[in-house]
């Protein structure tokens, strides 16, 4: 099984001669390394700190929001491979964690956009531009009991098959006044109820 000529040294006579040997061979292997596999004590240090970093992060989040940042991660490194592999940061920074955190819980409001006729996808060509007036935010502060047992029926699998929903949604409670126009052959339209002028949590 083994080989004939392989030799072995002797054991040391005393322990500084072994500390001398061994502090010449580490020398002696770290001097034949690369410069680029030698990690200095300084690297190891941010290694370190950005670990501990990543540590205090992760103990801030709760687990469904732990959840989400893995689903999210992977969502976005399969979109990276697709691209051309290109390197994403493993956690997303505390600062636009929180600004992504206002913008789910703005409430609903009115907002408006400046659009072309033919933008607004009912079927007109027209170069014209209106006021597009619209419903956008969450509705969380009017959850009533009707959502909160409805959503627990649906956990509960009591409601199947039937397609509703168990939270408010943000949309118009009154339209704003006929929109008329012309379209590109010269043609007069009006379209009624087309943009919101009070929006709330129904």
């Amino acid at each position: 099984m083994f080989n004939g000529s392989r030799k072995y040294s002797p054991l040391p006579s005393s322990p500084s001669s072994s500390r001398a040997s061994s502090s010449s061979s580490s020398s002696s292997s770290s001097s034949s390394l690369p410069a680029a596999l030698r990690r200095s004590p300084r690297a190891l240090q941010r290694h370190s700190s950005l670990l501990a970093q990543y540590s205090s992060l992760l103990e801030s989040y709760t687990e469904g929001e732990i959840r989400q940042l893995i689903s999210a991660l992977v969502e976005r490194y399969s979109q990276a491979m697709n691209s051309g592999g290109h390197e994403l940061p493993l956690f997303p920074r505390a600062g636009s964690r929180r600004k992504r955190a206002r913008a789910r819980h703005k409430p609903c409001a009115l907002k408006e956009l400046e659009v072309s006729v033919s933008e607004l996808g009912l079927g007109y060509e027209s170069d014209e531009t209106v006021l597009f007036r619209y419903c956008s935010g969450t509705c969380e502060a009017a959850v009533r009991s009707y959502d909160l047992s409805l959503k627990s029926m649906r956990s509960r699998r009591r409601i199947k098959k039937e397609k509703v929903r168990a939270r408010p949604c943000c949309r118009p409670l009154a339209y704003d006044d006929d929109v008329s126009f012309l379209d590109a052959y010269n043609r007069y339209y009006t379209v009624n109820e087309l943009s919101a002028k009070e929006c709330g949590c129904v």
